[in-house]
């Protein structure tokens, strides 16, 4: 049976990083759903805008992997880039989706984890201040929805660096937000909180750049298999990002990587047959 988590949130959790500033994380162990069957994981992992790119979800799940190395990790995406808690409220739209993904996953996976990266469109004055409250009654929901009343929420904090982006402007009280979800993660049971300590952003100002978001994953699984808060930088996540960039690929995940470049129209079919005669 796969162990599955869902991801949802807005944009920073879909992942903007771009594919080109850091290694490719390919393995077989991890799947991610599409269409509500389970195919091997590739980048992005969420589709919700044309710039979907790098997210937090690959580090984090080929961290577990490490500490499961038998057995298979699903990811579900159900992530959208610009909404706020109003727009997760029970009954709509993105919250009927996630609901409706989750349960295709739970037929053929156990939902071992829930993944929450939002904020950024609620740091306004009169959005922050009811932040804990509306972030409640959404997982109490989801939860009940999904029957899963003690399985690990883990929330991450918005980017220090968000005053000081293109749209600094809106974000003025964004510590705020990060205090609400501090507060939350402090007053509900099996729910912990992740710190954006340290991390750096896209030229955008807004979003995670790839390098922080693959530490960010470190740091939200480290908080998930430790069940603790995560608030200053891991001493060895550099050193786990490691690992995983330099683990050496599986044939199947040669050959998995062969066709995509097949498909995808940077090989020839000769270069392919040839190089595919190689792997066999």
């Amino acid at each position: 049976m796969i162990s599955s988590f869902l991801l949802i949130g807005q944009s920073n959790m879909a992942g903007r990083g771009f594919a080109h500033e850091v290694p490719a994380i390919l393995n077989e162990g991890i799947q991610m759903l599409r269409n509500g069957r389970w195919q091997m994981m590739t980048e992005p992992v969420h589709n919700d805008r044309p710039g979907s790119g790098i997210g937090l979800a690959s580090s984090f799940a080929a961290a577990w992997r490490m500490d499961h190395p038998n057995h298979r990790i699903g990811l579900i995406p159900a992530a959208e880039g610009g909404t706020s808690l109003d727009d997760w409220t029970i009954g709509s739209a993105l919250f009927d989706h996630a609901i409706a993904q989750a349960k295709l996953a739970q037929r053929s996976s156990t939902i071992q984890g829930i993944l929450w990266h939002q904020g950024e469109s609620d740091c306004f004055p009169e959005r922050a201040q009811v932040y804990q409250q509306k972030l409640t009654v959404i997982m109490n929901a989801l939860r009940s929805e999904l029957e899963l009343p003690t399985t690990p929420l883990i929330i991450g904090a918005l980017g220090d660096f968000l005053p000081h982006g293109m749209y600094g402007q809106y974000f003025s009280t964004y510590p705020l937000v990060n205090d609400a979800l501090k507060k939350y993660a402090q007053n509900q049971p099996d729910c912990y909180y992740v710190s954006a300590r340290g991390l750096n952003a896209n030229p955008d100002g807004l979003h995670f750049n790839a390098a922080s978001l693959r530490i960010l994953g470190i740091r939200y699984y480290h908080a998930y298999s430790q069940r603790t808060d995560v608030l200053d930088p891991l001493p060895n996540e550099n050193e786990l990002l490691a690992t995983i960039y330099n683990r050496p690929l599986t044939k199947r995940e040669l050959i998995f990587q062969l066709e995509s470049r097949f498909a995808t129209g940077k090989i020839s079919v000769e270069a392919f047959q040839k190089e595919l005669a190689g792997l066999q």
